[in-house]
């Protein structure tokens, strides 16, 4: 098979909906049915460049590489036993109420592990430039503790398998409203993974970290970038902040594979978070990440999911978006939704879904080039970042 840029494995199976924390958690895997399901009614799952490929359990070994070995033991105990002491939920973060345990923790945490695992297999064997991992993004596992709905850093698993196979400049780009936290200190140290996240502010969102001088540990100063962005902070601004900071660290780099998380927690009806971002901000800056991975990697490009807790009209709307956008695809935000899945998410939910695979036309972003605004709360953000990281990269904060 050519490694075509347009080609792209996407990886999926209904398994995948075994990831369940229970009815009232905000995690529901009602999110992944309904993404795959308008993936299929959109019909791009039939187009000849889309590969769909359901994953295996990781193996322990696998997940070694990543985690400590007690905590994935840990883990394995929850799944047989619901009774968890309290120094095992501390110590490990299994069966707390961001991380309830369930009877399939392990092999389905294990699951979404090994599918981004599987994506970036798919990468480093040179079939594939793009894959897809929707029901990836578990960007809060740390390497010996679950957190923040995350049991198992599949990102973290992703980008080892690249590391092990020959990849040495890595780069990360998370744009969920949470910061990236997990994937960040896993790789803390580590010069050959850039880590860059554009997250709400950690003073007002979990999980309280992401703050501008957090740039790396000593063996890799520079190698975090993080971005944290004011409440309600909207589109315009959101892609404002994305222009003036990720382009250029990601140019300087000089990344062989980028690496992305697509949580679309910042989605204003999203119930976790405050930011006010649209579906179609959200598709903007995959295309952006997409012009990323063309310009810089050779077009290598693995994204994945994350966060997002609007079942019905943010998280379907910006997952298949994504799909469609790494297969050369574009869905226009005036698409409509095919009646059948409409007809399905009235059934299954007793809502009305959307009729449409956006909201409305984005108005243009300024550009950070038109200038600094030192009265500007978003601006005054972005400028703490920039002055953190870009002298390390040659860079100056108020011009470059």
């Amino acid at each position: 098979m050519s490694a075509d840029a347009t080609e792209v494995l996407v990886v999926w199976d209904e398994s995948f909906s075994e990831y369940n924390f229970g009815p009232t958690h905000p995690m529901h895997p009602l999110r992944l049915d309904l993404t795959a399901k308008l993936a299929i009614d959109m019909g791009l799952f039939d187009l000849s460049r889309v590969h769909i490929a359901a994953p295996g359990v990781a193996t322990d070994e696998s997940l070694a590489r990543v985690h400590a070995p007690e905590f994935v033991q840990a883990v394995r105990n929850a799944e047989v036993s619901a009774d968890i002491a309290a120094s095992v939920r501390e110590e490990f973060g299994i069966g707390t109420e961001d991380v309830p345990r369930f009877d399939k923790v392990h092999e389905a945490s294990a699951r979404i592990y090994q599918g981004s695992v599987l994506a970036a297999e798919a990468i480093s064997s040179g079939r594939y430039s793009r894959a897809v991992n929707f029901c990836g993004g578990m960007h809060h596992a740390m390497h010996g503790k679950a957190s923040g709905f995350c049991v198992y850093n599949d990102l973290a698993g992703a980008i080892t398998h690249l590391l092990d196979n020959g990849y040495e400049r890595i780069a990360y780009i998370d744009l969920d409203a949470h910061h990236g936290d997990g994937t960040e200190s896993i790789f803390w140290d580590d010069p050959r993974v850039l880590t860059v996240s554009l997250h709400e502010n950690g003073r007002f969102l979990f999980p309280g970290t992401g703050y501008p001088d957090e740039i790396g540990g000593n063996d890799a100063a520079a190698s975090a970038v993080n971005i944290a962005l004011p409440p309600r902070t909207g589109d315009q601004d959101w892609l404002r902040a994305f222009d003036a900071v990720v382009p250029q660290v990601v140019r300087e780099f000089r990344p062989q594979v980028i690496v992305s998380q697509h949580g679309c927690d910042g989605h204003r009806q999203d119930p976790l978070t405050h930011l006010r971002l649209s579906v179609d901000a959200m598709r903007e800056a995959t295309v952006r990440v997409r012009a990323l991975a063309e310009e810089h990697t050779g077009g290598r490009w693995l994204a994945t999911g994350g966060g997002g807790y609007e079942l019905v009209e943010v998280v379907p709307r910006v997952w298949v978006n994504l799909v469609a956008i790494a297969a050369g695809a574009e869905l226009a935000y005036t698409s409509e939704t095919p009646e059948r899945w409409r007809e399905y998410v009235l059934e299954l939910t007793g809502r009305d879904a959307p009729r449409h695979m956006g909201e409305a036309e984005l108005p243009p972003v300024a550009p950070w080039t038109d200038g600094y605004d030192p009265g500007s709360e978003l601006d005054r953000a972005v400028m703490n970042t920039r002055k953190c990281v870009f002298p390390f990269y040659g860079l100056d904060p108020y011009y470059d």
